[in-house]
């Protein structure tokens, strides 16, 4: 796996491979490496000792636990008396659940009496304990006078467990792509599929995990009838036996890991020169077997599709939606309320020093285990509402989902709380009057940009999840029929080409794609119908740059407003992490006119709309003035449906440059109040600008302007002229001009919008 891993590395990397996801929200740069998250005195269980001690325990950003003799040890650089690696483990913090758990994992032979079963497995001094259970190693056990620090350590410990579960698994290197597929097919070659229970922590662990695996009921049959003593006793020598063979396992893991990795990077090495120079040839064997294998495949594969999983898509993504989308609102909410205090604060105190206390303060939100853990709370009801689905879907567990769920809605409280930080800076703030106003508008812009990035990101969940939930049933269905099949089909493959192109790799590939296609048809139809706040693909945001926050009314409505509810006062932004300075988009006006050609009439009102978009670049200018018809008169609002239309009747490029050619001569007959500029090259360059410093050039199709002009007599009807400025890279600027009084008054005051620092060095189409 290591080489074909290594290829798709390389061809990516050719391809200049680019992530299709959108973010509008700035990302945060990683945190310093040993940065402290938490840090606690606590009464821990010392089993050496079999007493409790004061330990000073310490949870850096690389979420292990380090448990120190005191405080001024940790002070002095000691090292730690334990140090911890929770992944697989789960944090308990009552004695009955922490027993069940641990007795399930404890099959006793001889079995316990009434009595025995009563005593507990430790005394507790302190009356709120925390367990943090692990299946191979040591359990450890603390203690708290009140319920405060408790949750406090035992949220802290939660997010340990969270992390270290996954973080691993969050590497896009090939040589974790190649690590994950060895350990699929290996389980499935066991014959187990759904195999994320043991896909927890780092390779080290997920390897001795699955040796432990398969150790484990030979050391119970060997070990466990020789056991005496008391209940307690027999219970805790057995969890020590296998803390020690897991420690024995992970010693000779460990060091054949390494060897091991380090031959395949040398063989990586050998096959680069001829993976890079023959690299179409590869990809062109690897289609040439994934058609033989299709033929073969689609059938059954579509049949299983079809019986098995089909008709429980849909009711499974609405199980899905609901406790991950209240999770993300739930997040939402919190950054809103504590933006909100910051506020009210402010406005008592007039403070600025206190003012940045609390802006710093915020950014320490996503790491405030107490304060996050109700949002995390919120997706942990997929645990009940999924049950029915491990009867259905055989072996599922729905624990990874949670966790990389939760684990996303961390990491976008720190995008948010970033953008937020980067786009107020209490230092800057002159006039004290409108601070509190100012970070009104910074909030709700940075919680427009956090729905967006909400429902992209839950897409990317319900995907995964679906896939992850419905592929093993696919996989277990087909292997007694299409895995036999596979071996006849190697001898396709080119002999140079076979280390890098592998059967079993292109025949999961086809199942999986399958299936991705079904999952996005019913994620698509979600997002179509609005449930729970999704957004369809390529829609705009509205939002407002950094120089216009002072100056902008405050918006009415509520903070969650979507361009989903409200498209007729959409702008497009895209965020920039990489510049503080502010450019200008294009904004949006309507414009209407009378249908009859000849009557003469002029428009009603005239409004001019500035646009400016600053570059380095100086061109020559073309003013655009538009009329706004601003009666007082019900207008159907601007749908995307109206937009589809227009564009439909522009069968062809000699249409539109007819229909562009009239409505400029329609536009200059009304008293000069339109001038436009258009030639009748291939490519036009228009330039807008109102009093810019600097001014930028943007070439436009013939056919991207789009006028439509409806035949009719005394009626009026709005029509939409849209201006896209299209980049090679699909990333697209929507620049319509729609007459919309709110949305004149919010041009007139200065309304600017930023541009991608990536869209200045490209040529605009």
């Amino acid at each position: 796996q290591y080489a074909v891993a290594f290829c798709r590395h390389v061809q990516r990397e050719l391809e200049q491979h680019r992530d299709s996801q959108s973010q509008f929200l700035k990302s945060k740069p990683p945190v310093e490496a040993g940065t402290v998250l938490y840090e606690t005195e606590v009464l821990h269980f010392a089993e050496d000792l079999k007493k409790w001690k004061d330990r000073y325990v310490v949870v850096k950003n690389d979420y292990t636990v380090d448990c120190f003799e005191t405080k001024e040890a940790y002070q002095k650089g000691a090292s730690p008396k334990y140090h911890i690696l929770p992944a697989g483990g789960k944090v308990l913090t009552s004695e009955e659940d922490y027993n069940l758990l641990s007795d399930k994992h404890f099959p006793d032979p001889v079995g316990s009496n009434e009595k025995e079963a009563a005593q507990a497995f430790v005394q507790l001094p302190k009356e709120f304990p925390v367990y943090l259970w692990q299946p191979y190693f040591r359990h450890s056990y603390y203690c708290f006078p009140e319920p405060g620090a408790q949750k406090q350590f035992s949220a802290a410990l939660n997010d340990c467990v969270r992390h270290s579960n996954h973080d691993f698994l969050k590497q896009t290197t090939y040589e974790v792509e190649a690590f994950l597929e060895a350990i699929q097919f290996f389980r499935q070659e066991k014959g187990h599929y759904g195999t994320w229970e043991m896909i927890t922590g780092n390779e080290k662990q997920i390897l001795s995990n699955l040796v432990m695996e398969e150790l484990l009921p030979n050391l119970q049959t060997m070990i466990l009838p020789k056991m005496k003593g008391k209940r307690n006793d027999r219970k805790r020598a057995w969890f020590g036996i296998v803390e020690e063979t897991y420690g024995l396992v992970q010693q000779q893991v460990s060091e054949e890991l390494s060897t091991l990795k380090e031959e395949c990077r040398d063989f990586a090495k050998t096959l680069e020169g001829t993976i890079r120079s023959d690299m179409d040839q590869i990809l062109n064997s690897k289609n040439f077997l994934a058609g033989k294998i299709k033929a073969t495949v689609s059938e059954p594969a579509q049949k299983c599709c079809t019986e098995n999983i089909q008709p429980f898509l849909t009711s499974i993504l609405e199980e899905l939606m609901g406790p991950v989308s209240s999770g993300f609102t739930e997040v939402h909410s919190l950054f809103d309320k504590e933006v909100n205090e910051i506020i009210q604060n402010f406005q008592k105190t007039n403070d600025t020093t206190k003012l940045k206390e609390n802006v710093d303060q915020l950014m320490t939100l996503p790491f405030n285990s107490v304060k996050m853990e109700p949002c995390y709370l919120k997706v942990n009801l997929l645990q009940e509402l999924l049950q029915d689905l491990k009867s259905r879907f055989k072996v599922y567990h729905i624990d990874f989902v949670v966790q990389r769920t939760q684990n996303f809605m961390q990491e976008l409280m720190e995008n948010a709380v970033y953008t937020f930080e980067q786009l107020f800076s209490p230092s800057r703030q002159a006039d004290s009057a409108k601070v509190a106003t100012t970070i009104e508008k910074v909030k709700l812009r940075v919680l427009k940009q956090y729905d967006y990035d909400s429902s992209t990101v839950r897409k990317k969940i319900f995907q995964e999840a679906l896939i992850q939930i419905t592929l093993p049933t696919m996989q277990k269905t087909l292997a007694s029929t299409c895995k036999p099949e596979l071996q006849k089909y190697e001898q396709f493959i080119f002999a140079d080409y076979t280390s890098v192109i592998q059967v079993e790799n292109v025949y999961e590939e086809i199942l999986y794609q399958t299936l991705l296609e079904e999952t996005l048809k019913v994620i698509k139809e979600a997002a179509i119908l609005k449930k729970h706040n999704l957004f369809e693909d390529n829609l705009n945001l509205p939002c407002e740059s950094v120089s216009s926050l002072t100056d902008l009314k405050t918006p009415s409505g509520s903070a969650q407003t979507t361009p989903a509810k409200k498209p007729s006062s959409t702008r497009a932004e895209i965020s920039d992490t990489e510049t503080q300075s502010d450019e200008t988009l294009i904004v949006t006006e309507k414009i209407s006119w009378e249908k009859d050609r000849g009557d003469g009439k002029s428009l009603d009102k005239e409004a001019v709309v500035p646009v400016n978009v600053a570059d380095n670049q100086a061109s020559t200018s073309e003013k655009v003035i538009v009329t706004d018809s601003s009666e007082k008169q019900d207008s159907p609002p601007y749908t995307p449906k109206k937009q589809e239309a227009a564009e439909e009747e522009l069968t062809s490029q000699n249409e539109d440059t007819e229909k562009a050619e009239f409505v400029e001569k329609e536009l200059k007959t009304q008293q000069g109040a339109v001038e436009e500029k258009v030639t009748s090259e291939t490519k036009t360059t228009v330039k807008v600008n109102f009093g810019a410093s600097t001014e930028t050039e943007y070439k436009v199709h013939e056919g991207v302007v789009e006028k439509t002009v409806t035949s009719g007599k005394s009626k009026v009807q709005e029509e939409v002229v849209e201006v896209k400025l299209t980049s090679p890279h699909d990333n697209v600027v929507e620049a319509e001009i729609l007459g919309n009084a709110e949305k004149k008054t919010q041009v007139e005051e200065g309304v600017m919008e930023e541009l991608p620092q990536n869209m200045k060095d490209k040529e605009v189409f």
